[in-house]
């Protein structure tokens, strides 16, 4: 760990860190928070005490000693630096320039925060981290020598080549000056001392006829010790006239030759200083000398220099010199030598000319293949630009000209645009580009992420893959509540840090590396923020190799090109970019490398029978459709096809999904057709037959199709929408929109160009992978929006066509045989001819068997043997070592488990550790690394919307054959999975991660579910099922969810998952401690808490259990323990109901069902030991104790801890009982049938809870009523029990509650002496008794039950007594329960015979009742879909008097007989059964009217009476007269079978 500790901390990872965090003492809990929060070594550097206390929660003390050590740490750093330092400052200056080469390749060590970010006590430490980190600084060009109007810059700290003596005469020798401290003289003496060191060097130069250039702001090597020889460091410059007149030395040094002097002295230049961490401007300061042989000929220079001399306070001259250059240093010639140094004048001057003369003879300009090179850059090296390659434009200001020549642009997967031109909306590239697209404008700002937002939520948040990003770097002109554009200057002060996290953001979270290339598109002179941009991609891609540069002008690049070199060195620069090529050039080069024809239009069909343009830019609104045109595919180039059709088909055939490239090459016959499966007609016919017009047809129609996992199901789909493109409009859903916007998207589409929305083609969609509830929401939302549209009733508005996987599809169409269809793995005979015949046109083709795989399984009908087989075959003489098999385990792992599951790309990578350099050969090299039988059985899959490429399985068969046999018997699968869950690499890896874990959780947590595709509906997940069941060892199984416990930091759910596996093996103490673990970190979590309820209920079972296996006389001492045990599971259950009820988006009712189960075990264990069971009247005696005060002297101190709370048990089960009947009477039970997929659903569901109700009510009056026997065998009831007695019998006999009640309707075995029984046990005379509101409900339910089953019966009271009764409700009727409330607004509800009068007071009665009905309706709907929670008719309005005008839901049901629960519903749901002439006969029809789509009651008059429709849809849109059948429900009375009065 030290020697890992021993790199810069800057390169420290998050893991490093932590280790070091350890080492000073940090407590765990703040370590693993920053671990969590990816504080990494560069991050450590710029923390500070604020941050450490407010996010991350830390107390001062550990936050000051983690800064302070962090400082020291540095310090210490820095010092070992130095040391370093100084022992290779004595290294020659050869080594140190092979030091800096080097380096180049090193990433700019610059990419802190600014400084405006640091608080000024860490400024320091930055700016000392800086000075350490000499030992790689990069080297640097020198601006070209003396050349006009070049735009050129320099980069602070970088290292131009050593100071120089002259070479070639015409190469220009170098001299490097600081001028730190002259900087700051006065005017005088720092003209004196720029005019001395310019004249010195200009005569040295112009003496030996060399070329020459002095540079001030750069470190000589006499300079300051903490900078290298030639490093830029750049003067503040205030005047620049200083140094331009600082040259009229000359004219005072010179006796002779001034003004060959002044033409060979270039005037300064002024370079500009890049300090990527500064915002003060500074300047190198460069004169050229050019001795040019015409000025100097013959000619011998002296000067006398300026020295502003201190004592006299002035200028003075030194003495005439002679000067030359001699190495890298001027010196005067020495007397000895001056005869010698003239002699030698001829000499050098010829050398001069014969240099100027080859100067102009060099080489003619190579001229580069420019078009080849820009085709190269943009394809990686292939023949086409991939069309899943996503790509980023960095650009500035365009011209105006060059916006006509942008179709190449057009053409691009376009991932967002840096645009760095305020004016680009109004009349730069956006503006045109939004002509052809749909953009979404965003600020630098937009990509600030918040800390508690995911990644997935933040794109989909920006919309980011759906379409272009336009970033406006530098302002936006046109734009009100933008920031205004701003000089480069104040935007390095106040964007830069926005900047660096946007880029920081697109390549390290949201696109892998490899998915996507920047290009830099200069168009018009380069400024900083551009060079800041290219700087952060650099470094955050971490290099170059994605990074283009296209520039039309040399004279634009120039400054590029000096900022790019210093990071990748010039070849790499070179090698990267394409200078001089005119827009129209590349627009018509890169128009030849696209796959897609420029400007290509998609039409679609329209309703009168021709086509309508689609513009592309509308097509972007609708993202979450793919839209399937008319011509769709036409506008894919020729060559494309020629290069690619055979790579297409095969994918396909190997296992790939269906393309629409497929279908087209087939249709075109440049490859063989696409099998049609027998489905493919089947589904056909269902959408014909769906088009047939139809006076009862709904709006929106389904089809679907269930299939085996890869029998071809999608296939299916998506030939149906391909052959009907042409006459409907087709589209597919894409994943991970909500219905919402898929149904508004889905109505654009269909009335896009349309003139009348009555009269539109229908839209075909299919929705794939879909559960059943998204499938209703979004038929629910379309419904909604063609009421709204007021589309007339039998128009066919959109066709669902649904594709599910499911492990039984046949018994899914017999459920409902007109709208279900199935592919299976089996083929029929016609099925298997064409299969083998087109096996056979393949193998012709010369296809491998291998290579076709999923073809060829699927003609053997997947056949276990053969796969068997297969894989035998794949598998030999596979390393069992290599990482390339773990790979193939941990994908065959995932995908035999977790649906549809998949691992990135780029996590393989990871794996493989594949650093791969040639990034342009990066698939090539990625499938290279696989090995043969990786690249077999591994399938290639693309994300839709995100492009990240993935792998997976090619079959799920294979998945689970390859894990059999490579695991054979030495390994075993929960081996497999720990290995999985601990690789660090897999686990951190940063892309896609959000998919892999959930992936990786599924594999843990997820159970199997029937409804979702599953072959069974499992307790556990699968694999925690294989291990502890197929592997016989549930401690691994434990040992499992423990360490996954671990590794998601402590995810409280598989806690839960951890106790329920505890208690099934009986292993309670564990069961306990990990369901309160849950519970801690999720206390309102009410399946948690159901979990903690059940632990202690098993644990109830099992120690009853024991009592009863070992013959333990049941002394109240000895079941004592047992007794404690349910009374903690029923608390625990009640706290699950306390928090079920206030959970506003879930329905769980399971801790009420859990109460009273446990309850009934409870009372039948207490009522069954020796204490009770062996006296004569034991029962009186238990019933005495659980009921009154009283305590038998056996149970006295053995139940001590206890006795209050079971002295309750009889109100709260009845509390129970009572909560669960109301829920039961609001609510449809047979909804929601398809299992809930959350890793929370509750335990034990109760699969027909009335059944159950009744079932539990009648075992609750069991035992509190002594005296059943007597009542049950007919003999007259005692007269002396008293009330609660009689209460507890009624129970007992099924009558405590409506449901109970009601539910004798359904099973109607000896139902009516049972009612008949029950209402003798009521008073003689009601009125006078003293009723409670619940006894009054239950009493008047049992009469309305009685006249359902029986009406002749003379027991039954008349309808006005029993209106009287109610009115002992309270009078107060917020205090009324739902099911008083239900009874007013059915018992009221007027009749014929009644005056206008009696007709208003009952209306109002009613009225008031259904407001508060209406009330209690929504707090008890939550917040839950109407669909899933659809309300329950109990009774309709039946054409008879009295009580016989209420006729029960169950009198339908001979009706629909014979048909499964789901159709049933529909033929409802449609109205279809209400035409039935058995119906009408029996039910009253009523008067109404609708008003903007409201229905009201024809008859009240004071205040008008709305109804509420059952099915919404059916509600006519224009204001009518209408007629309908009533129904009365707990939410109030409802409309069904609304039909308009002709």
């Amino acid at each position: 760990m030290a020697d890992e500790l021993e790199q810069s901390p800057k390169d420290w990872t998050e893991s490093q860190v932590s280790d070091w965090l350890r080492l000073i003492g940090v407590k765990k809990q703040y370590i693993e928070k920053l671990y969590e929060e990816e504080v990494d070594g560069n991050i450590l550097l710029e923390l500070n005490e604020d941050f450490l206390k407010t996010k991350i929660g830390m107390k001062s003390g550990p936050a000051l000693l983690i800064i302070q050590k962090r400082d020291e740490l540095i310090n210490s750093k820095k010092k070992s630096q130095e040391k370093k330092k100084t022992t290779s400052g004595k290294k020659n200056e050869l080594e140190q320039k092979n030091n800096d080469q080097k380096s180049v390749q090193c990433l700019p060590t610059t990419s802190e925060g600014p400084p405006g970010q640091i608080p000024e006590k860490d400024q320091a430490v930055v700016k000392d981290r800086q000075t350490a980190d000499v030992i790689s600084k990069e080297d640097c060009r020198p601006r070209p020598f003396d050349q006009e109007g070049i735009d050129f810059l320099y980069v602070k700290h970088r290292v131009l080549q050593p100071e120089s003596g002259a070479f070639n005469l015409i190469s220009p020798c170098h001299e490097f000056k600081s001028l730190a401290l002259a900087v700051a003289l006065d005017r005088t003496r720092l003209q004196a001392k720029f005019a001395k060191e310019v004249l010195k060097f200009a005569t040295g130069c112009m003496n030996i006829r060399s070329n020459g250039t002095i540079h001030f702001g750069v470190m000589d090597s006499k300079d300051d010790a903490g900078y290298v020889h030639g490093e830029i460091i750049g003067i503040p410059v205030q005047e620049k006239d200083i140094y331009v007149d600082a040259l009229d030395y000359i004219e005072r040094s010179f006796s002779s030759g001034r003004e060959h002097v002044r033409r060979c002295v270039r005037p300064p230049r002024f370079i500009e200083v890049l300090d990527l961490e500064s915002t003060e401007k500074s300047y190198v300061i460069e004169v050229d000398i050019v001795p040019s042989i015409s000025i100097v000929k013959n000619k011998v220079y002296k000067v006398c220099l300026p020295n502003f001399k201190e004592s006299s306070n002035k200028v003075e001259f030194e003495k005439e010199t002679i000067l030359r250059r001699v190495g890298s240093k001027t010196e005067p010639v020495m007397d000895k030598d001056i005869s010698d140094f003239y002699e030698r004048v001829k000499d050098r001057d010829a050398q001069r000319e014969e240099a100027e003369k080859n100067q102009f003879l060099g080489a003619p300009d190579f001229c580069q293949d420019l078009g080849r090179k820009l085709k190269m850059l943009m394809t990686c090296g292939k023949k086409f630009i991939e069309k899943d390659k996503w790509f980023i434009l960095v650009t500035n200001k365009f011209n105006p000209d060059d916006l006509c020549n942008i179709e190449w642009l057009l053409n691009m997967t376009m991932f967002c645009v840096f645009d760095f031109d305020p004016d680009s909306k109004v009349s730069g590239l956006c503006s045109k580009y939004l002509q052809h697209h749909a953009a979404n404008m965003h600020s630098l700002q937009s990509y600030r992420i918040s800390g508690d937002m995911s990644i997935k939520e933040f794109t989909s948040h920006l919309h980011l893959f759906e379409q272009t990003s336009w970033i406006f770097c530098n302002g936006r002109a046109d734009f009100k509540g933008n920031e205004p554009p701003c000089d480069e200057m104040t935007w390095i002060k106040t964007k830069m840090t926005v900047l660096r996290e946007s880029v920081s953001l697109i390549c390290k979270q949201i696109l892998p590396k490899g998915t996507f290339q920047v290009v830099f598109l200069l168009t018009s002179p380069v400024e900083k923020p551009l060079l800041h941009t290219f700087n952060e991609f650099f470094t955050d891609m971490k290099g170059h190799e994605d990074i283009i540069c296209i520039c039309e002008s040399q004279k634009n690049f120039q400054k590029w090109q000096s900022f790019a070199e210093g990071s990748c060195g010039t070849e790499s620069v070179n090698n990267s970019s394409v200078v001089g090529m005119k827009m129209s050039h590349i627009n018509a080069t890169l128009q030849q490398v696209q796959s897609v024809k420029a400007g290509a239009r998609k039409h679609l069909p329209v309703f009168v029978k021709g086509t309508c343009v689609l513009e592309t830019h509308e097509e972007e609104k609708m993202s979450s459709l793919e839209i399937l045109t008319v011509d769709h595919c036409d506008e894919t180039t020729e060559a494309f096809i020629d290069e690619e059709k055979e790579n297409i088909d095969q994918q396909f055939y190997h296992g790939g999904r269906i393309n629409w490239l497929n279908f087209w090459l087939a249709e075109h016959k440049y490859v063989g057709e696409v099998i049609e499966r027998d489905t493919y007609q089947e589904v056909s016919i269902c959408v014909n037959d769906s088009l047939k017009w139809n006076p009862d047809q709904t709006p929106v129609n389904s089809i679907n199709i269930f299939h085996h996992p890869g029998s071809g199901g999608s296939t299916v789909a998506r030939q149906v929408l391909w052959n009907n493109r042409k006459g409907l409009r087709c589209a597919v859903v894409k994943p991970s929109y909500s219905a919402a916007v898929v149904a508004q998207h889905a109505v654009e589409l269909r009335e896009y160009e349309e003139k009348d929305q009555q009269t539109c083609l229908p839209v075909l969609l299919l929705i794939e992978d879909s559960d059943k509830e998204y499938l209703d929401d979004l038929k629910n939302e379309l419904e909604v929006a063609t009421n709204t549209k007021r589309i007339l009733h039998g128009t066919l508005c959109f066709i669902l066509l649904s594709c599910r996987r499911s492990h039984d599809p046949e018994k899914r169409c017999k459920e409902s045989p007109l709208q279900n269809v199935s592919v299976t793995h089996k083929l029929s005979d016609q099925e298997k001819r064409k299969f083998a015949g087109k096996r056979k046109e393949l193998t012709q083709l010369g296809y491998e068997a291998d290579f076709i795989l999923t073809f060829v399984l699927m003609s053997e009908g997947f056949d276990k043997k053969y796969v068997q087989h297969f894989v035998e075959h794949l598998l030999q003489g596979i390393d069992h070592q290599s990482i390339v098999t773990s790979l193939i385990l941990y994908v065959a792992l995932l995908n035999t488990y977790v649906q549809n599951s998949f691992i990135s790309q780029s996590h393989c990578q990871a794996l493989l550790a594949l650093s791969i350099h040639l990034e342009r050969f990066r698939q090539h090299e990625f499938e290279k690394s696989l090995g043969d039988q990786a690249k077999l059985v591994f399938l290639h899959l693309r994300d839709d919307e995100t492009h990240i490429e993935s792998i997976r399985i090619i079959h799920p068969l294979i998945a689970e054959e390859i894990l059999r046999q490579l695991l054979g018997n030495q390994q075993t699968q929960s081996s497999l999975a720990m290995k999985l869950l601990s690789n660090d690499v897999l686990f951190e890896h940063r892309f896609g991660r959000e998919e892999y874990l959930s992936f990786l959780k599924a594999l843990f947590i997820r159970r199997s579910r029937i409804s979702k595709g599953d072959t069974y509906d499992s307790f556990f997940s699968p694999l925690i099922e294989h291990v502890s069941e197929k592997e016989k060892s549930p401690d691994k199984a434990i040992e499992l969810l423990k360490e996954a416990f671990q590794r998601f930091n402590k995810n409280p759910f598989f806690a839960q998952q951890l106790a329920r596996l505890h208690y099934t093996y009986e292993k309670f103490e564990e069961a306990k401690f990990w369901a309160e673990t849950a519970a801690k970190q999720q206390p309102n979590n009410s399946y948690i808490l159901d979990t903690k309820g059940q632990v202690y209920r098993k644990w109830f079972q099992a120690k009853c259990k024991a009592i009863e296996n070992d013959n333990v006389p049941k002394t109240a001492q000895n079941i004592a323990d047992a007794v404690e045990t349910a009374l903690k599971a029923m608390e625990c259950f009640q706290e699950c109901e306390k928090a079920a009820d206030a959970d506003m988006e879930n329905s769980n009712s399971s801790g009420f069902f859990s109460e009273v189960e446990v309850g009934c075990s409870l009372l039948k264990l207490i009522s069954s030991s020796q204490v009770f069971a062996n006296r004569t009247n034991g029962h009186s005696e238990c019933m005495k104790y659980l009921l009154t005060n009283y305590i038998p002297k056996e149970v006295e101190d053995a139940w001590e801890p206890f006795h209050g709370r079971l002295k309750k048990l009889n109100k709260t089960m009845q509390d129970a009982l009572e909560w669960i009947s109301v829920d039961l009477s609001y609510f449809q039970t047979d909804i929601g049938l398809d299992g809930e997929e959350t890793p929370e659903s509750p335990e034990e569901k109760i699969s027909h809870p009335l059944k159950w109700l009744a079932k539990k009510s009648s075992e609750y009056g069991k035992y509190f009523s002594e005296s059943y026997s007597t009542a049950l065998q007919g003999e007259s009831i005692p007269a002396n029990l008293t009330p609660f007695q009689k209460r507890m019998i009624i129970y007992h006999l099924g009558g405590g509650n409506i449901t109970s009640t009601l539910s004798k309707l359904t099973d109607q075995r000896g139902a009516v002496r049972l009612l008949e029984t029950i209402l003798s046990l009521y008073p003689r005379n009601p009125k006078t008794a003293k009723f409670g509101q619940r006894d009054i409900v239950n009493y008047i339910m049992v009469h309305l039950t009685l006249n359902c089953l029986s009406p002749q019966i003379q027991k039954v009271a008349p309808l006005k007594d029993l209106q009287a009764l109610c009115h002992q409700f309270p009078t107060d009727k917020t205090k009324c329960f739902p099911s008083a409330l239900f009874l007013l607004t059915l018992l009221f509800w007027p009749e014929d015979h009644d005056t206008d009068d009696e007709k208003q007071n009952k209306y109002e009665i009613v009225h008031s009742a259904v407001e508060h009905l209406e009330k209690g309706y929504w707090t008890k709907r939550k917040d839950i879909p109407q669909r899933k929670r659809r309300i329950y008719t109990h009774f309709f309005l039946g054409s008879g008097n009295g009580l016989d005008k209420f006729v029960h839901k169950r009198k339908f049901e001979r009706v629909t007989k014979g048909f499964s629960v789901s159709e049933k519903r529909m033929k409802w749901f449609r109205g279809e059964a209400w035409k039935k002439p058995e119906i009408a006969a029996m039910l009253k029809c009523v008067s109404g009217w609708t008003e903007d789509g409201v229905v009201y009651l024809e008859g009240p008059r004071k205040k008008k009476f709305n109804i509420q429709p059952l099915h919404v849809p059916s509600v006519p849109h224009s204001n009518e007269n209408i007629t309908f059948y009533l129904g009365f429900t707990f939410r109030g009375p409802v409309a069904c079978n609304i039909i308009v009065k002709q």
